[in-house]
């Protein structure tokens, strides 16, 4: 039997083994509710309680203490509350954003205004302050690392360190539709700001790396595609952002840690380029995008590791048939030659009931145990 770090090493070098890997990430409110059905109780966590294969820094629900760094430009800028409802609640940032956070459920927040709208608001507000090396030790959480690692190696359970890539460092410091249009009309801008970004990043996880040892991988988020498409072609993403995610992706990769990447959206356009930058993984497939885990394994699975793709709608809907259709339809495929890990495509929700997830759960490791 092995154990969760030793399994999930091995599925993602493609090695034989006991059978496919387990993550997920729960909605804050999901996991509360079913600890306030007496599922589990504190001090166990959710992950605990479903014994997951790997952790990440932070936590394995959602939103919680991912930001083992932090690349806001201003460090002491207190989070304002510009205007607060009974539903939702106005806040402005450390770059100067302007965000709108629903109150009624964990998610995303709307993109308001923005103090970085074109080259001249990075050059003056952002830039500096985040290349600036006095900054980097208090931009780093050595202790939320500190812990996760000694609790992964003491549990057994695979260890990412968790770090922002390029895109999601930029849109929610400018905006989607700022940077967007900054990749068309001034691409330099832009390419600048992925290039420091990047760098900066290197330089804290050195600094990191070095003072607190290494993790099993390295994990990015960069949601860089929405509904049936990505947010640039794949020559835009060639010319101005592949440069940057090479040089994080090959950092890991040359102190022997494998890359997972978290892109939500539907981005198959851009996965031959993410697999030469230097990705081992990706995750997590959305399905409501447009992304289909068994193409996706045909025309990508010899070259990496794949976590997720099982659509969450069926888990929502409770309904148990549903879920175990799913399940067949797919694990006997994407589970061959290992490199699978199973996971719903997105958090799961507070929709689902407990007895449904841990259906999948128990349904998905008997269907995914090699014969």
């Amino acid at each position: 039997m092995l154990t969760g770090r030793e399994r999930f090493g091995r599925i993602l070098r493609h090695q034989p083994v006991d059978r496919i890997g387990l993550f997920e990430v729960f909605w804050r409110e999901t996991a509360q509710r079913w600890s306030d059905e007496g599922h589990f109780a504190p001090p166990e966590s959710v992950g605990e309680h479903f014994q997951l294969d790997m952790l990440r820094t932070g936590s394995a629900t959602t939103p919680a203490s991912w930001k083992l760094l932090d690349l806001v430009a201003d460090l002491d800028a207190p989070t304002e509350v510009v205007e607060e409802t009974d539903v939702a609640q106005l806040t402005r940032d450390g770059n100067g954003a302007l965000l709108r956070w629903r109150k009624d459920g964990s998610g995303a927040p709307e993109h308001v205004d923005f103090l970085v709208k074109d080259r001249r608001g990075w050059d003056e507000h952002i830039r500096p302050r985040v290349a600036d090396p006095r900054t980097y030790q208090r931009r780093i959480d050595m202790a939320n690392y500190r812990a996760t690692r000694a609790k992964c190696a003491d549990d057994g359970v695979f260890f990412c360190a968790g770090a922002v890539a390029v895109f999601d460092l930029m849109s929610p410091m400018c905006g989607h539709e700022n940077l967007l249009m900054g990749m068309a009309s001034d691409p330099d801008w832009v390419r600048d700001m992925c290039e420091v970004y990047a760098s900066t990043t290197i330089d804290l996880l050195e600094i990191l790396f070095e003072r607190e040892g290494l993790p099993d991988a390295m994990w990015f988020w960069d949601d860089l595609g929405f509904k049936q498409r990505p947010f640039m072609s794949p020559a835009m993403y060639r010319e101005i952002v592949f440069p940057s995610h090479r040089r994080l992706f090959q950092f890991a990769r040359s102190r022997g840690l494998p890359v997972i990447l978290h892109t939500d959206g539907l981005i198959e356009a851009l996965i031959g380029q993410l697999i030469e930058a230097g990705i081992d993984c990706l995750q997590p497939l959305e399905v409501k995008a447009g992304m289909d885990l068994l193409r996706v394994k045909k025309n990508y699975g010899e070259h990496i590791a794949l976590i997720g793709g099982m659509d969450a709608r069926a888990l929502i809907s409770n309904d148990l048939d549903r879920v175990r259709k799913e399940l067949q339809s797919k694990l006997p495929a994407v589970m061959a030659g290992s490199g699978y890990v199973l996971q719903v495509d997105h958090s799961v929700s507070y929709e689902v009931d407990y007895d449904t997830y841990k259906y999948f759960v128990e349904k998905g490791l008997q269907i995914g145990t090699y014969r």
